[in-house]
């Protein structure tokens, strides 16, 4: 079964206050077992925490992230590759991964190649070391071009990279996520457990629209943004077959996550989601 692991970008700002190791102290109190570093700066106190962190709460580094280039999130890959390299070998991550392409690799076919192209010589470089670099995706890696999605277009550009599947970003993007595992089977190493909620139609808007104080056009720009991002549990995706089917496509990790959690406190989120994954025997 997979490891059952927590995106610490949900709590990069507890990160920059407390420090990670008292958030890993949090993350093994909330019975997760390894954690995917995200949005804080890699700092070589913050790696050192991560080392202490597995020693003496046996939290795992499932991926910690990169860029290609300088100003991305994480290291960037082009002037820190060895540190990259040494960072997993200090903390025993086996997997590296890309949050997303840049916008401007989105535009077209040639552009989502040339990204790809660039990328394939770090994930070759990386996989020569024993270790993965995995994709990110979102909504629009859904998008076709002439036929062929970017998922698609990465795949046969840069055969070394491989992806970590957001299965709500899936859902979001028009695809039925069980059919994804299964056409991208052997390339899903780290996957993203986040649930997707609509909300309910705000009164407010409604009475607005009604009193002829908000147009159609706004009206239906709310009606549009309902979807939201949700605990694991409590939306519209069946992970009782879904995380099976990731399993199945070579998931290694599962990690909990949740963009925005609409003024919750994040720690009660995660435990909603902890507690949900542990009913269905996660």
């Amino acid at each position: 079964m997979p490891v059952l692991g927590l995106q610490l970008m949900m709590l990069k700002d507890q990160i920059n206050e407390k420090g990670m190791y008292e958030i890993l102290r949090q993350v093994r109190e909330l019975d997760i077992d390894a954690v995917e570093v995200s949005q804080v700066e890699m700092t070589d106190e913050l790696i050192d925490d991560l080392v202490r962190g597995k020693a003496d709460f046996g939290v795992e580094t499932a991926a910690m992230s990169v860029s290609i280039k300088p100003g991305g999130n994480g290291f960037p890959l082009e002037t820190e590759f060895d540190r990259a390299v040494e960072a997993c070998e200090k903390t025993g991550s086996r997997f590296l991964r890309i949050g997303m392409m840049p916008f401007s690799a989105m535009v077209s076919k040639e552009a989502c190649e040339a990204w790809a192209a660039e990328v394939e010589p770090y994930a070759a470089r990386l996989a020569e070391k024993d270790i993965t670099l995995c994709y990110h995706n979102h909504h629009v890696d859904l998008i076709q071009f002439e036929g062929e999605r970017i998922f698609d277009i990465v795949r046969r550009v840069a055969p070394s990279l491989l992806f970590e599947v957001d299965l709500h970003w899936v859902q979001r993007g028009g695809m039925a996520p069980l059919d994804m595992l299964e056409a991208y089977a052997g390339a899903c190493k780290l996957i993203h457990v986040k649930d997707f909620r609509v909300a309910p139609m705000p009164e407010d808007a409604v009475k607005r629209f009604e009193a002829g104080e908000m147009d159609m056009k706004e009206f239906y720009g709310t009606f549009l943004s309902l979807g939201q991002f949700a605990e694991v549990g409590q939306g519209n995706m069946n992970w009782p077959a879904l995380l099976p089917a990731a399993e199945k496509a070579g998931a290694e990790y599962f990690l909990i996550e949740q963009d925005d959690t609409y003024g919750r406190d994040p720690i009660d989120c995660i435990r909603e989601s902890r507690e949900y994954l542990k009913s269905i025997g996660y």
